[in-house]
């Protein structure tokens, strides 16, 4: 019987009530011990009319075992396994070990969870109840929070108790959480009721206990000792509790005692293997009789149960050494081959010192772990393992192992620990190299970025002889490092480096790398021609072998070719082919640096509304899987983007944000691009002095940095603001300057941005000739918007010639391409100067694809582009019944009804869905 708690059972039944009516809910039940978490926990299951429970439970010694407690959660699920994508599937059944081991992104089991519930729930809903989560193994509890965050319009109900101040799933999650109190007093005295204890010791047991039920129950036997200390005496809940235990326990029989210490070593084994453990000790399991009776444990059909989990917490600790070493060899010796896992720890456990046996055993569990991707779990076996190692050598590999599973896990902090431990002794080693090699990538993703390059590039020294290959991967990722600091000089020299190890060897990957580098490198340092050459080979042979696009580190760098180059065809479907993949596999952790790359590349397109809402996703992604240095980039490069559209507030607020994180981060280049979108938001709305300040920073932040990049100067925009302010002189200075940088690099969209320059200083008889030439130059990049710049400029110039006919054609077409990539401010200048010959500019209905959010205009895309629901579901890893949730939002916002109206509205708004 559930005494009291109104509050709680009656957010319990509204949580319910909710998932019946197709509606998804999260709620945590947080409390000290012996609160009552799993009496509300039985109570929900009670309960839960109409509702197919699925429950599992944190133990805290199979927390080493990789997905033990999402096993359990799933097992009467996996049924509908074949209904889920078969990416996310296998992922699923290689994680559960009920399949070959797939070795994906450790997102995408969360994904395959979601998918799978989904579908369960589809039967009817479901109540999914977690006790414990504070000690569900890490791997679960990471998928499990991957799916609460993304329950929306599921008949999906999630409980979860967890006990306070305890590290869980919950830190940093925002879930709905209900913290439990004590009892009142009333319903205090109803539990001891039978006890026969006075009122006055009722009254101070209960200021003792706060209500705990638990310590009121365990201490109720010594409330008339309570009389006799201070009516203010504090009294640890979990301290007085175990101590009740400890007493108890202190009157068994040795042969009880001893029993109990190898079952509190065990906690979850069968009682085959308990008894057999027991056996090899000269102990029976019948030796419990007496424990049971003093209500320490429950003896059921299949297993032992402690009463509470502190009873074994308690017990365990009490215990020697010794008593501990020799109960977990007495169950490594008892394990059947199956637990070949659980048996390396007992192993670990009952070590004395260094034993390369147990650690060669962890390190094969390790190994196991990780190829199911819980790579949590392998960090932590692998850290054990390096500890029993008696080979210096051999403990820092291993440790190297650790660090790479932490880092694959997520867990930055971790991962730089385990790599200051990992400091080779042999600073020549291939794991000194290794351990240089994987703090760098930690710097690339998570700063500081300044970091980076001497790292990746004192790690390719190193194995550049033994492992070119790798070196050249190295010395490329150095050269990304360095472009996103700014550091051209640094840029060149790892991109040479890399070119000369690439020239000896046959390797079409070791080639590719090398040259993507050197194009980047070069483009950044001015030699256009040279860089676009070099990238357009490396696009080639990205193009034309099949092994390396099915490379999964080649995905972010596929993307690379098209956003350098910015030509209208070449490599753009690697980019498309690069994203399907990722999102295919589940490969969350790419997703983040593909989509801000797409993104960049549909914002520099026609594709506004689809860059804002990859920026979005991989603004999301990223702070969910810690990525800061995408999480920087895609907020200077969304706020780029609104700057064009003119949304003041946003763009001022992400610009601020990208500022401060590329600060920290060191980010010189994408912190350019912040200044970049406020010099854009001044221009377009018409503050041309404003402009000037933010261009000028810009300039001077490009100069500081050395990058010489002609696309990335601000010049022909300082030209348009300089000539608003009547500063000719500083605008034909700057023009011209402009002109030979952009020759220099001898790339379409840098020399028309040149060409537009001088059709605005242009004397009225050669003005149609630089505009013209501009245009055409124009017609061979994406940019449409730097081509209605063009053409609006070009009309102001034809207008003042009093050319107001052939004005009006220029004004008109670049009016119609603001307004149909959604730049109201642009929009408005176009307008004006349509006035301004004579013309009211005709205006079509304003699209109300804009009152989208991001999450409704990618499902909204996505399905006009002719995907199914579920397809579109496993795309971006929610549910299909999340879809369709914001599918009808789609719908009303719109004033359609079907798909094909779906379609028709993209359509006629001129937004390719992609």
């Amino acid at each position: 019987m559930l005494l009291g708690r109104k509050e709680e059972r009656l957010a319990l039944d509204r949580l319910f009530a909710q998932a019946r009516e197709g509606r998804s809910g999260v709620l945590a039940l947080v409390g000290e011990p012996g609160i009552g978490k799993t009496a509300l926990l039985d109570h929900a299951a009670e309960h839960a009319q109409g509702m197919r429970i699925l429950r599992c439970r944190g133990i805290e010694s199979e927390a080493v075992i990789p997905f033990s407690g999402l096993a359990e959660l799933l097992r009467p699920t996996l049924g509908a396994i074949d209904r889920i994508p078969s990416p996310q599937a296998s992922a699923l059944a290689g994680a559960l070990a009920l399949g070959p081991p797939a070795g994906r992104d450790r997102f995408a089991i969360g994904a395959a969870t979601l998918s799978l519930l989904s579908a369960t729930a589809e039967e009817g809903p479901l109540a999914l109840l977690v006790d414990d989560a504070h000690w569900l193994d890490r791997s679960s509890a990471e998928t499990l929070l991957f799916a609460a965050r993304r329950l929306l319009a599921d008949p999906i109900a999630l409980v979860l108790t967890v006990r306070e101040g305890e590290p869980s799933l919950l830190d940093g999650a925002d879930l709905r959480t209900l913290r439990l109190a004590g009892l009142d007093r009333a319903d205090a005295q109803e539990l001891l009721s039978a006890s026969g204890v006075s009122q006055e010791a009722l009254e101070r047991l209960y200021r003792a206990t706060g209500g705990n039920p638990l310590a009121l129950l365990a201490l109720e036997p010594e409330a008339a000792g309570l009389l006799a200390l201070p009516s203010d005496a504090p009294i640890p809940i979990s301290t007085s509790i175990a101590s009740s235990f400890l007493r108890r326990f202190g009157q068994l029989p040795e042969q009880s005692r001893r029993v109990l210490v190898l079952v509190a070593a065990s906690d979850a084994c069968s009682l085959g293997v308990l008894a057999r453990a027991a056996s090899t000790v000269g102990l029976e399991l019948g030796d419990l009789a007496a424990a049971e009776q003093a209500g320490l444990v429950e003896a059921g059909p299949a297993e032992i149960r402690f009463a509470h989990p502190l009873v074994r917490a308690a017990l365990y600790a009490e215990a020697t050494a010794p008593e501990r070493r020799a109960a977990h060899a007495a169950i490594a010796a008892a394990l059947p081959d199956r637990d070949v896992d659980q048996r390396a720890w007992h192993l670990a456990a009952a070590a004395v010192g260094p034993d390369d046996r147990a650690s060669e055993a962890l390190e094969r569990a390790a190994e196991r772990a990780s190829v199911r991707s819980a790579y949590a779990v392998a960090a932590a076996a692998f850290t054990r393992a390096s500890a029993l190692r008696t080979s210096d050598e051999q403990r820092d590999r291993l440790l190297l192992a650790a660090a790479k599973a932490a880092w694959l896990a997520g867990d930055v902090q971790h991962t730089l620990a385990l790599l200051d431990d990992a400091q080779s002794h042999d600073p020549t080693s291939m794991t000194a190299a290794g351990v240089d090699y994987l703090r760098g990538q930690v710097a690339m993703r998570c700063g500081p970025i300044s970091d980076s390059y001497q790292l990746l590039v004192g790690a390719a020294e190193r194995i550049g002889q033994t492992d070119p290959e790798l070196a050249v991967v190295m010395l490329a990722q150095a050269v990304q490092g360095c472009f996103y600091t700014g550091d051209t000089a640094a840029m060149i020299e790892a991109a040479e480096r890399a070119a000369e190890l690439a020239r000896g060897q046959q390797s079409r990957r070791a080639m590719f790398f090398a040259a993507m580098a050197r194009g980047m490198a070069l483009v950044a340092d001015g030699q256009g021609e040279a860089g676009a050459a070099s990238a357009r080979t490396a696009v080639e042979m990205l193009e034309q072998a099949d092994e390396l696009r099915e490379d999964q580190e080649l995905l972010g760098w596929a993307a690379h070719g098209p956003l350098w180059l910015r030509e209208a065809e070449t490599g753009r479907a690697l980019v498309d082919r690069a994203l399907e993949r990722a999102r295919a596999q589940a490969a969350l952790g790419a997703l983040p640096n593909l989509l801000h790359i797409l993104a960049r590349d549909q914002a520099t397109t026609d594709q506004w509304a689809a860059a804002e809402t990859s920026y979005d996703e991989s603004i999301r992604l990223g702070r969910e899987t810690g990525q800061r240095v995408e999480v920087a980039a895609s907020l200077a490069g969304l706020a780029c983007l609104q700057a064009r559209q003119g949304r003041e507030a946003s763009c001022r607020e992400h610009a601020a944000e990208a500022i401060t994180r590329c600060a920290e981060l060191g980010l010189g280049l994408y912190g350019v691009w912040a200044i970049q979108a406020l010099g854009d938001l001044e221009l377009g709305l018409g503050q041309a002095a404003a402009a000037v300040k933010h261009y000028q920073a810009q300039a001077d932040a490009l100069r500081a940095r050395g990058i010489a990049d002609v696309d990335l100067s601000p010049a022909p925009e300082l030209v348009e603001a300089f000539l608003r302010l009547g500063r000719d002189e500083q605008a034909r200075e700057l023009a011209s300057e402009f002109a030979a940088q952009a020759a220099a690099k001898g790339q379409p969209w840098a020399l028309a941005r040149a060409a537009r320059c001088r059709g605005l200083l242009a004397a009225t008889g050669e003005l149609e000739r630089c505009f013209e030439e501009a245009l055409q130059l124009h017609e061979r990049t994406p940019d449409v918007f730097e081509t209605a710049r063009t053409q609006l400029a070009y009309g102001v110039r034809l207008r003042r010639a009093r050319k107001r006919v052939l004005a009006r054609e220029q004004l008109r077409a670049a009016a119609e391409t603001f307004e149909r990539l959604g730049a109201p401010p642009w929009v408005a200048q176009a307008d004006a100067e349509l006035a301004a010959t004579g013309e009211t500019a005709r205006r079509r209905d304003v699209s109300t694809l804009d009152e989208l959010t991001p999450q409704e205009l990618q499902i909204a895309r996505m399905l006009a582009d002719g995907k199914t629901t579920r397809e579109a579901a496993a795309a971006i890893f929610v549910s299909p019944k999340t879809v369709e949730y914001h599918l009808g939002h789609v719908y009303q916002k719109l004033g359609i009804h079907s798909r094909q109206e779906l379609a028709a509205a993209f359509s006629q708004a001129s937004v390719r869905p992609s």
